[in-house]
């Protein structure tokens, strides 16, 4: 992939985000790591005699677990601050799992939330960042989901963009050779497939797979999802009557029908292990697995391609999560200069973009091409074509709880427990049992 595709990445993003996004202006001090100069004018970093200061990173996103805990070590070598990096996502609720740590009396001095509504739990206890060195150049569309009365109270983690990956030789074995643009093209594909020997979708029972990004298809795809939304919770209109969703009944159908027998067993890492090991066709994620599957199988022949529903198919793309600094933490502001070191010292600056492989929310960090690979690159290729075609995030509108229950849902339909009726009638109820709290 070139760079310029990786940049055009990018830029079609924050098009997407920028809808409804409003501004901030932003300044502050830098915190800069201790350095060493040698009598030779080199500059150099020294490991920095061991401070009694441990802050605590509460974290969700399970593939740079490791990475990341490999940035702490070289934080701590710099700075002498212990930084335990503790993550629970993948299979876990990492949302029940976070409030009751902070339930218990635990206050890590990092966690993770998404933004919209999904922050609003979190919004009593977030530190405002909006003085931070890094905040002037956080891409413009990426903060108004976590900014409140006009303060940044997170620091966006990346940008993300998710569809179909696809094993592009699997999809010539079965002589398919061109993308499934209707939801018809997509069930004679996975036909295709099948008459191949192949499997066509790896499918998982994670409920934040099927709960979050499976219905955004849905919602992405109205006129107005915003709206829609806002009469949704309002109780206003009904999922159970729109015909978007009747119609993204008929996609979930052609999925689960084509999907490996195992699937209601299938946690998110077995999906990615076995979809990276050629297993099967299709994999509704996006950029975000391309690291573990380089860890597999990084020749993987890959591409994303845009999701069939209604006239056109489309990608999806948006800031996933946020790192916030626990206000209620003994630690600010250590924990304010960890997360200034990782976006502003070259050491954290290559863990975001290539070690992370991470589109960078954050234009002072360029992006890596080779890291984010394939996926990401195919996508970037259909944005510039298409951007019409590419759509936002909306689960975070919904308040925190109602996506785990449809979560829950769609694992009763998918093992064949409940009709598509019944699904979306839990879907109704599931908003006006949370809404009505």
């Amino acid at each position: 992939m070139k760079k310029i595709s990786l940049l055009m990445l990018a830029a079609i993003m924050l098009i997407v985000l920028a809808s409804g996004c409003g501004s901030n202006n932003n300044g502050g001090k830098a915190t800069n790591a201790p350095k060493n100069t040698n009598d030779k004018g080199k500059t150099e970093a020294t490991e920095a005699p061991k401070k009694d200061v441990t802050i605590k990173v509460f974290q969700f996103k399970v593939e740079i677990a490791d990475a990341l805990t490999k940035m702490a070590a070289e934080y701590e070598k710099e700075t002498g601050v212990k930084v335990d990096i503790e993550t629970h996502g993948g299979g876990e609720d990492y949302s029940a799992l976070l409030k009751a740590e902070l339930a218990a009396g635990e206050e890590p001095e990092i966690f993770n939330s998404s933004g919209w509504a999904g922050f609003d739990p979190y919004v009593d206890r977030a530190a405002d960042l909006t003085g931070e060195a890094w905040a002037k150049d956080l891409v413009e569309a990426s903060k108004a989901q976590i900014t409140r009365d006009g303060k940044l109270l997170g620091m966006p983690m990346n940008l993300e963009a998710y569809g179909f990956t696809y094993n592009k030789d699997l999809f010539a074995k079965a002589g398919i050779t061109e993308l499934p643009q209707t939801l018809d093209e997509l069930e004679a594909a996975a036909k295709k497939l099948k008459d191949a020997g192949i499997i066509p979708f790896a499918l998982t029972s994670e409920w934040w797979s099927m709960g979050i990004h499976t219905l955004n298809i849905a919602f992405a795809n109205q006129a107005d999802p915003a709206a829609f939304i806002e009469d949704v919770k309002a109780g206003t209109v009904k999922l159970k009557d729109d015909p978007i969703m009747k119609q993204w009944i008929h996609l979930v159908d052609i999925m689960f029908a084509n999907g490996q027998d195992n699937a209601l067993t299938t946690d998110y890492n077995t999906q990615v292990a076995e979809f990276a090991a050629g297993k099967y066709a299709m994999i509704q994620h996006g950029n975000w697995i391309q690291g573990m599957i380089d860890e597999i199988n990084p020749a993987l022949n890959l591409g994303m391609m845009a999701v069939p529903l209604l006239d056109k198919p489309n990608v999806f793309t948006g800031v996933p999560n946020n790192w916030i600094v626990n206000s209620k933490s003994d630690q600010v502001e250590e924990a304010k200069a960890f997360l200034n070191w990782m976006v502003t010292s070259e050491t954290g600056k290559k863990y975001i973009a290539t070690d992370f492989k991470f589109v960078p929310a954050l234009s002072s960090i360029e992006p890596n091409p080779e890291a984010v690979g394939k996926i990401g690159g195919d996508f970037a290729t259909f944005a510039n074509a298409n951007p019409a075609q590419v759509k936002g995030w909306n689960w975070d509108r919904f308040p925190d709880g109602i996506t785990q229950q449809w979560g829950a849902a769609m694992q009763e339909y998918l093992g064949k427990q409940i009709t598509s009726d019944q699904l979306l009638e839990k879907f109704d109820k599931a908003v006006q049992d949370i809404v009505k709290k």
